[in-house]
């Protein structure tokens, strides 16, 4: 029979078994603090890029005629560091053509003397010119990644599409677009209460912030209880709208308001006027040729002028839709049946080279607008008239039925979408 430990041995071997409990027991909670994951920081970063809570941030807009330096002085900017950045940024951006109304945001180290840091010049809401000082000077011009959603408006018209989309709060770039696209359909100038619009548009999206318009992919439009289509089609490498049946929308401007002729002043911001000795910006563009030579309306349209206009002369202004209208100046008469009101066909005689008004010679002043602004007629660039080629056709009719399925399903449902 073997012999039992001894007491002091008992007491010994219990004193071993506890001090090894309790390392295990220390062990492993050493084991689950180091294996328990630190809680990580979270770090805010505004929509340039900084950090949010690492500076004071003045942020303001251009003021008319402001500069640069007026803005970077004003905040204790070195104007040798000004006159650097300047320099540096000129290949990218010149800041000599900032402009009023753009936002700026300027940033300070959180120190006693708010240190330059960093500039940012906001010129839309996708792009930004961003100048950071660290080791060194940095200019770059930053472009935000934009997302495309598919969006969908509709509305009654009760005063005007202006006023429709205005309420709802919707993009007013629409009323434009979708006044360009059906110019040739829709007088919009005798829109009526009731006309409806419906329409399948891009919304553009930077940091989820709206920041545009893109295409109008198809809409209809009711007017006078008609229906009028337009579905966006890519044709010969361009983007371009057609009914139903693969016509155009668009209807082409003539070349020119002459046939035969040439050119003897353009379109300019300052000129020296012929007879007042002066500079100032001659908006048109003068075509030289004999007293007589017929003068051909550009488009059809409705005339809303005909008669003398001070130094214009006798006159000829024309409307051809709710986008363009042209007028013809110092003209020595005017074509058969030619008066205010009249509808007039492209290439109708509207009337013939003169001097009338304040004029050195006989000569054209043709003068184009576009949404109520003169532009260059030259520079314009009018899409082709074409309907769909044979070539397209079914591929077009695939997709201009989907569409107008989709369009159709938005009128039927007759709710009012606001785009957003």
């Amino acid at each position: 029979m073997k012999e039992l430990p001894s007491l002091k041995s008992q007491v010994l071997i219990f004193l071993a078994v506890f001090i090894f409990v309790q390392l295990f027991i220390s062990c492993t909670e050493n084991k689950e603090i180091e294996e328990t994951p630190k809680e990580q920081e979270i770090i805010n970063y505004d929509k340039f890029g900084f950090i949010a809570d690492s500076f004071n941030v003045v942020r303001g807009t251009i003021k008319k005629n402001e500069t640069l330096a007026d803005i970077l002085i004003a905040e204790n900017v070195d104007y040798n560091l000004i006159t650097e950045i300047v320099k540096k940024s000129k290949p990218i951006f010149d800041f000599r053509k900032i402009q009023p109304k753009r936002n700026y945001s300027v940033y300070q180290l959180n120190d006693s003397l708010n240190t330059f840091h960093a500039f940012v010049y906001e010129l839309s809401k996708i792009n930004y010119l961003k100048v950071t000082l660290a080791d060194s000077l940095v200019i770059e011009m930053v472009e935000r990644e934009v997302t495309v959603k598919e969006k969908l408006v509709s509305g009654v018209i009760n005063s005007s599409l202006y006023e429709t989309l205005s309420n709802q709060k919707s993009s007013l770039i629409l009323a434009g677009e979708l006044a360009e696209i059906f110019a040739w359909q829709i007088d919009f100038y005798t829109i009526q209460k009731g006309d409806e619009f419906y329409a399948i548009y891009e919304q553009l999206y930077a940091e989820n912030e709206p920041v545009g318009i893109g295409d109008i992919i198809s809409a209809k439009f009711i007017h006078k209880s008609n229906p009028f289509y337009a579905f966006q089609f890519v044709q010969d490498g361009n983007e371009e709208y057609f009914d139903e049946e693969g016509k155009s929308l668009q209807k082409q401007f003539l070349k020119a308001p002459l046939k035969y002729s040439r050119i003897s002043s353009r379109y300019s911001g300052s000129r020296l006027h012929p007879i007042l000795r002066t500079y100032r910006p001659h908006r048109g563009i003068d075509y030289a040729a004999a007293i007589g030579t017929p003068v051909q309306a550009v488009g059809d349209g409705i005339i809303i002028q005909a008669g003398r206009n001070g130094g214009a002369g006798r006159m000829v202004k024309i409307r051809h839709n709710s986008v363009y209208t042209s007028a013809y100046l110092h003209l020595s008469g005017y074509g058969k049946g030619i008066k205010s009101g009249k509808k007039v066909k492209q290439g109708q005689v509207i009337g013939f080279v003169g001097s009338s008004g304040l004029s050195t010679g006989p000569h054209l002043d043709f003068r184009f607008w576009k949404n109520g602004s003169l532009v260059n007629y030259l520079n314009q660039k009018f899409p082709a008239s074409k309907s769909v080629a044979d070539s397209n056709l079914v591929n077009y009719k695939v997709l201009s039925d989907s569409l107008r399925q989709r369009v159709d399903q938005i009128s039927k449902e007759k709710i009012s979408y606001s785009g957003t």
